[in-house]
Order: structure tokens, then sequence, then C-alpha cells
């Protein structure tokens, strides 16, 4: 294992979040997104993880996703309505030879 002043600040903040939660006996779940927030900006990450600090556009944020909550609603929708609409199709065209078999 690596002496501690041989990591570095990205990692000495991970292993010191992980190690605390252990030390309060709680299990973290890490998500996706949260290791895409690291990548992207460790100390961004760590001032709301670790700190506990907001972003100052909270408000902005909030409605970006709605806007793709709408936008997921709205792709759903459309697939749902393509498939209702293959389904008719393949109806119509078993009617069609139906009628022309009867």
């Amino acid at each position: 294992m690596k002496d501690r002043s041989q990591t570095s600040p990205k990692d000495r903040a991970i292993t010191d979040r992980a190690v605390g939660d252990r030390k309060r006996g709680q299990d973290r779940v890490i998500r996706a997104s949260e290791l895409g927030q690291y990548d992207y900006c460790a100390r961004a990450w760590w001032l709301h993880t670790v700190q506990g600090a907001q972003p100052a556009n909270a408000g902005e944020l909030a409605a970006g996703e709605a806007v793709h909550r709408r936008h997921g609603r709205a792709v759903w929708l459309a697939a749902a309505l393509r498939w209702a609409a293959i389904g008719l199709l393949v109806l119509a065209a078993a009617l069609v030879v139906w009628a022309a078999l009867g």
C-alpha cells in the first residue's frame, strides 16, 4: 500500500470519504454520474460530496433537469406510438389478407 504522502489529492479525497463512511458503519453507493462528476472536476466533486457545498446556479440546474425529464417523456411517448403504429399496420395487413382469402 502507498504511503499517504505518495497519493494524489484526488485519491486522498476518495479514500477519506470512503473511510469516513465505513467508520460510521454506512455503506455508500457510488453512482455513475458521481464518477463522471469526479472525472470532470475532482474539486467540484469534493466540494459537493465531502464538504456539502451547493452550486451557485442551482436554479438553472433544476430547470435543466426539468427540461431533460420532459424530453425523456417525449422520447418514450414517440417510441410507444411507433410500436402502436407498427402493431396497427400488422393488424391491417392481416385483415386485408383475411378479407382476400375469405
